[in-house]
């Protein structure tokens, strides 16, 4: 139980960091929370599941695959460290920068927005192509193929309660999008990426 309830905290921090960092995907919800409130937000986290779950499972397979090579987990724990330092970089770099413009709706529904914003967004794909795989990879170490849906059911819940929130919260006060507090909480979450990227790297030595 404490194995389990420790690797929550940390995939937990890690995908909010993802989770909540600014981009099309939060620009749109935004926009649509504008007008439809929080069923949008919860529309675009179910089209941006049906993109995700494929791809965790996928991954699952290639880490199945590739554990057979003795230098796998030593090579997904750099490129995972390294990745995390340059999402780092990028997130505090973005979050500190005025705020994109949302005012426009997009045309298509929030469910169609949530697949394409999240099929076509390459940081989203390099992300559970480094970060996610090294979780995965992880997970699978201890729980087997059980670690595949550990991973997805502790990441994917973040999904819905921030778009479903972010939409509800724009809809009643389009003020939240300048919100300090965001930019300091988004701050601090990137910070602890640097420091879970020093982990990754540490557990190669041991």
């Amino acid at each position: 139980m404490t194995q389990i309830f420790e690797f929550a905290i940390i995939v937990i921090i890690i995908s909010a960091s993802g989770v909540m960092a600014p981009g099309p995907l939060f620009a749109a919800n935004v926009s649509y929370g504008l007008r439809e409130g929080t069923k949008s937000g919860v529309k675009m986290a179910i089209g941006h599941t049906i993109v995700e779950f494929p791809l965790i499972i996928l991954l699952g397979i290639g880490v199945f695959s590739l554990e057979a090579f003795p230098e796998f987990r030593t090579i997904i724990s750099i490129v995972g460290a390294i990745t995390l330092f340059i999402f780092a970089y990028f997130q505090i770099k973005k979050t500190l920068q005025k705020n994109q413009d949302v005012s426009s709706i997009p045309k298509h529904s929030p469910l169609v927005t949530g697949i394409a914003l999240s099929a076509l967004n390459p940081f989203f794909i390099i992300w559970w192509l480094t970060i996610g795989f090294k979780l995965i990879s992880d997970a699978m170490l201890i729980w087997a193929f059980s670690g595949i849906l550990i991973v997805f059911f502790l990441h994917i819940w973040m999904d819905f309660v921030w778009l479903g929130g972010i939409s509800f919260l724009v809809s009643k006060s389009s003020r939240i999008i300048s919100n300090r507090n965001y930019k300091v909480i988004m701050v601090g979450l990137s910070l602890l990426l640097v420091y879970f990227g020093i982990t990754f790297l540490l557990d190669i030595s041991l």
